[in-house]
């Protein structure tokens, strides 16, 4: 399945928490911003949406394919007129100091190899002082019903803490961002998580997309696991199993993203 068929079908399960986060922040009516690592252009639909007719939202994203398939989605929408897309990288925003209302990333900053604190005084430099950046990131999942350990030996897995990585300094870890965000001189920082969950009877798309997504958490860790769990894992996790857990009548798994905001001050938040 390609990276833009996967986020597709992610939005199924994503789409309502990733919504109560646009909210939560009450983004100005009419104001302009950023949605940096838009992907094939979800958030930057709902975050259009979240600053009404007068409002407009600049999508940008390194990757071509996941750009045309946000643009695609875009003309689809009644939206249209209040959202462009541009190729570009988050590191090296192509926008002049000062740009925008307010900058939004999810899934991205903080989640790349590049260290985290020049991304958050990138992002900052293109917000007017006043402005808000607001970056958010999947924070923890209950996926296994019923098998606790297993999931919890999952999660231990290279696969499992993706995408971090063994022996990455405490410090840079996805929850420490209010520290970035001090040392970037944003002030009224916030935090704050949101929890989906599913549960069955199931459609066909929810089903899928927790195949997808058990999928993207865990892969295939079975090297790092014991014979016994790696078993269990294939027996549990793989859709072709009779004992798949998604089929199970009484199904339950949630997830959660946590949301970092702060205020951008003046041009000295880049220094």
């Amino acid at each position: 399945m390609k990276d833009a068929d996967k986020l597709h079908m992610s939005d199924f399960l994503r789409g309502p928490v990733i919504g109560s986060a646009i909210q939560a922040l009450e983004l100005p009516q009419g104001s302009s911003g950023l949605d940096a690592g838009c992907g094939i252009g979800s958030h930057t639909l709902l975050l259009a949406n979240a600053v009404g007719p007068a409002g407009h939202v600049t999508g940008l994203d390194l990757s071509f394919e996941l750009l045309i398939h946000a643009k695609k989605r875009a003309r689809k929408s009644s939206l249209s007129a209040q959202v462009s897309f541009q190729k570009g990288d988050v590191s090296k925003l192509p926008f002049e100091d000062d740009t925008f209302d307010w900058v939004w990333s999810a899934d991205c900053v903080g989640y790349a190899p590049l260290e985290p604190l020049p991304l958050v005084k990138e992002l900052a430099r293109v917000v007017r002082p006043g402005g808000k950046i607001a970056i958010l990131g999947w924070s923890s999942q209950q996926l296994l019903p019923g098998y606790p350990q297993l999931e919890a030996r999952l999660n231990a897995t290279s696969a499992g803490i993706a995408p971090f990585v063994k022996g990455k300094m405490p410090e840079l870890h996805f929850l420490r961002a209010l520290g970035w965000f001090n040392e970037a001189g944003l002030q009224e920082l916030n935090a704050h998580t949101f929890a989906g969950e599913v549960h069955a009877p199931l459609n066909n798309d929810m089903r899928s997309a927790l195949i997808s997504l058990i999928d993207m958490r865990w892969g295939k860790p079975q090297p790092e696991l014991s014979e016994e769990d790696r078993e269990e894992y294939q027996r549990i996790c793989q859709p072709e199993s009779p004992d798949f857990i998604v089929n199970l009548s009484d199904y339950y798994a949630f997830f959660t993203y946590s949301l970092f905001s702060g205020k951008v001050v003046n041009s000295t938040t880049m220094d």
